[in-house]
């Protein structure tokens, strides 16, 4: 067997590190020891994310698919995204067609001959187009092949396999549409007037958030693209960095036509003067700020003298005994796929076959406007993977990192890339099994580490920072981090509300809530074409008083099998302990009890509003902290693809779980809903500190002991004497 070897740098502060990259073998064996060569060599593995090239060709095979110049000017590209190709595409491609090469994910039956096609099917791109000229959605489908991809002179077009119109829906938002709300605001003369009566001349000042409409009546409907904006407005016109956040602009309300940009609602409603200039406002260091930064923070050094643990084939990662490949959705952002872990003799172990986080909700708890329409679904509505970030090194990630970009459509159609977006590297995360001999005084302890991938996107005024982390005892910790500026509200001199608090003078923080949507598609030791998972639920129960618990103090887990999907709306309780088993059916441990993955909420909340409040029109998926279906590749988005302006009542899981599709034996989805209420406090000020809220998929039953027990110790870590 013969490979080529090529090599990508990887960055480590000021340095490099080398990570070795196989390319693709010439010639390979089936499991059954006959050599099969490789026909074509295909640049891409079917999960990659989409090329710039590719999104170049694909938009290009759209556009020239428009009847008229008219309508191929009017084309604007919302997305483009690769089509994800079904589960044994996924397994044909990782067993024959990329290294490390895993026939065994093939199952077939005893002394079958193994066959395999020359070539992989095309991959696809999926494209959502806005017309701009006919206020019409649209979905494309576009077939394309390597010569495309490669983009090498010659052909240019991919090939349409379908076209879709989409009625009654509002795609998401642009960041080209973000600037032109703001400069049709700041040039509405009615506007130019209310911000003269409260000081404001230079409309250099003024900063307009375009927030989407949302649904609350038929004039919010997906007849028309509609922008509800919020302003803010800075008091130095040259300092960039100043934080505008701190002088809200209340009373006045603003409807934008973001197809026509135009004002089509104006009203100055109430005078709110505006929040006097506050010394604390600005975040940017030290005396730039008006204040003196730390002086006796000494440098904390990151060292990997021989480099990093993992190896980076494209967009294949192993680590230890994890693997698994890194996607990017606009959307979802990160996106990782055909998670196992390598166990031995058992061979590569499935555990999920995607994980992702598909939405996310921000409710506001003021009844007051704008705060009470602040109900902003940051994922369908704007994107997350949309508004990532370049990731810095020494700051956002330290020590030996992998970085990888993303590749967008714009607006407009052109493609734009963001580098570093995605930050591959280990932590070192204290201690992960100890024990000492109290006898002997002998000790062993084994220092933990964990791999992490992440993301960040800024929102607004939000930070948000999504990072999956992976563990040596076979842990996967799914973690965000909140940031960023708080969202606010003026008060006029004197007043206080108590649906919020009072930050500074004149100046208040709406009480609200961070909700989070994570999908993860299980496949807990199936391969891709089984659907041997079951859910089972597991409550701790006290023992009632009598001949069994005379003592009263017995208490013990009880179990119950979520048979269908109604059956298994379910909510945290941390006074049952509960939580959540992914069992696998068909493959027993060595005591004979299944193997499976269980699902460890971390702290969580529900909605405060009342069942009838209208965002919850869109927004029913919150009403439980876990959903379970039946795996539909086309039940994606819990809310619905297209929840901007929705209005419909219970798109996405709601109304997909009506179906009651049994749970039994299947191929599970767990949708899992976490949240944290956030009361603001003086400290969240200028600039809130990091907030943590994720959960845990632990192993339960899933390994014959402990997966870390292999660990090697420390240089310093053996056999320390007891002090």
């Amino acid at each position: 067997m013969t490979a080529a070897a090529s090599t990508e740098r990887v960055a480590n502060g000021g340095g490099t590190a080398v990570v070795t990259e196989v390319a693709q073998r010439s010639t390979k064996k089936a499991s059954n020891g006959i050599p099969i060569m490789t026909r074509t060599q295909q640049r891409s593995h079917p999960l990659d994310p989409l090329s710039a090239a590719e999104i170049r060709v694909a938009v290009a095979t759209v556009r020239a698919a428009g009847k008229s110049p008219e309508e191929r000017d009017s084309m604007r590209f919302v997305e483009a995204v690769l089509v994800e190709p079904e589960k044994d595409v996924v397994a044909l491609a990782d067993a024959y067609f990329f290294p490390p090469f895993q026939p065994s994910l093939l199952p077939r039956a005893k002394g079958s001959a193994v066959v395999v096609p020359s070539r992989l099917p095309p991959r696809r791109a999926r494209l959502v187009v806005y017309n701009k000229k006919s206020n019409e959605t649209s979905i494309w489908i576009v077939e394309l092949s390597e010569v495309h991809a490669a983009a090498r002179g010659g052909h240019d077009r991919g090939k349409v396999i379908s076209s879709t119109a989409v009625p009654d829906v509002q795609p998401a938002m642009d960041a080209v549409e973000y600037a032109e709300v703001e400069a049709t605001v700041k040039s509405h003369l009615p506007f130019i007037e209310a911000m003269k009566r409260r000081g404001i001349y230079d409309m250099d000042l003024v900063m307009v958030d375009a927030w989407c409409a949302g649904y609350y009546s038929e004039a919010d409907g997906p007849s028309r693209r509609l922008s509800k904006p919020i302003i803010f407005c800075r008091t130095e016109s040259d300092c960039p960095m100043e934080n505008g956040y701190a002088r809200p602009v209340e009373g006045i309300h603003i409807v934008v036509d973001m197809q026509n940009n135009v004002v089509i609602e104006f009203e100055d409603k109430k005078l709110v003067p505006l929040p006097p200039s506050d010394y604390l406002r600005n975040y940017t260091p030290g005396e730039t700020r008006g204040g003196v930064d730390r002086s006796d923070v000494k440098p904390l050094v990151i060292d990997q003298p021989e480099g990093p643990s993992f190896r980076v084939n494209g967009y294949f990662v192993e680590w230890q005994k994890w693997n698994f490949r890194i996607g990017f959705t606009p959307i979802e952002g990160l996106v990782l796929y055909s998670v196992a872990y390598l166990d031995g003799s058992r061979g590569r172990r499935p555990i999920a076959h995607r994980l992702s986080f598909v939405e996310m909700v921000v409710p506001y708890g003021d009844p007051n406007e704008p705060h009470r329409r602040k109900n902003a679904f940051d994922a369908g509505e704007d994107g997350l993977g949309k508004c990532a970030h370049s990731l810095k090194k020494g700051c956002d990630c330290l020590g030996y990192i992998k970085y990888f970009d993303a590749h967008f459509t714009n607006f407009l159609g052109g493609v734009e890339t963001i580098e570093n977006c995605v930050c591959l590297h280990e932590e070192d995360h204290g201690i992960l099994w100890k024990h000492q001999d109290w006898r002997s005084g002998l000790a062993e302890v084994r220092r933990s580490r964990r791999l992490t991938v992440s993301f960040i996107c800024t929102i607004a005024n939000y930070e948000y920072g999504f990072y999956w982390h992976f563990y040596q005892d076979g842990k996967i910790e799914a973690e965000v981090k909140l940031t960023g500026i708080l969202s606010l509200g003026a008060l006029v001199p004197g007043e206080s509300r108590k649906y919020g608090t009072t930050i500074a003078p004149c100046l208040y923080a709406p009480i609200h809530q961070h909700f989070f949507v994570a999908r993860m598609d299980m496949a807990v030791d199936c391969k891709p074409n089984e659907a041997h998972n079951q859910v089972v639920e597991v409550n701790v129960n006290v023992e009632s008083a009598g001949p069994h618990n005379v003592n009263h103090n017995a208490f013990y887990a009880e179990e119950k099998l979520l048979k269908s999907e109604l059956q298994a709306m379910r909510d945290c309780d941390s006074l049952s302990a509960r939580h959540w088993i992914v069992r696998n059916t068909r493959t027993v441990n060595r005591t004979g009890q299944p193997t499976g993955y269980k699902l460890v909420p971390g702290r969580n909340c529900l909605p405060f509003a009342l069942p009838e409040a209208q965002f919850l029109r869109r927004a029913g998926f919150l009403k439980h902290n876990l959903w379970v279906t039946q795996y539909n590749r086309d039940e994606m988005f819990p809310g619905g693809e297209f929840p901007n302006q929705n209005p419909r009542i219970g798109d996405g899981l709601p109304t997909w779980v009506k179906k009651d599709r049994p749970l039994e034996e299947t191929d599970i989805v767990l949708w899992y809903v976490f949240g944290t209420t956030h009361i603001p406090r003086l400290e969240d000020w200028p600039v809130m500190p990091v907030e943590h809220i994720g959960f845990t998929l632990m192993p339960h039953g899933f390994f014959n002991c402990s997966p870390a027990i292999d660990v090697p110790p420390s240089s310093s870590n053996s056999a320390v004497k007891r002090c």
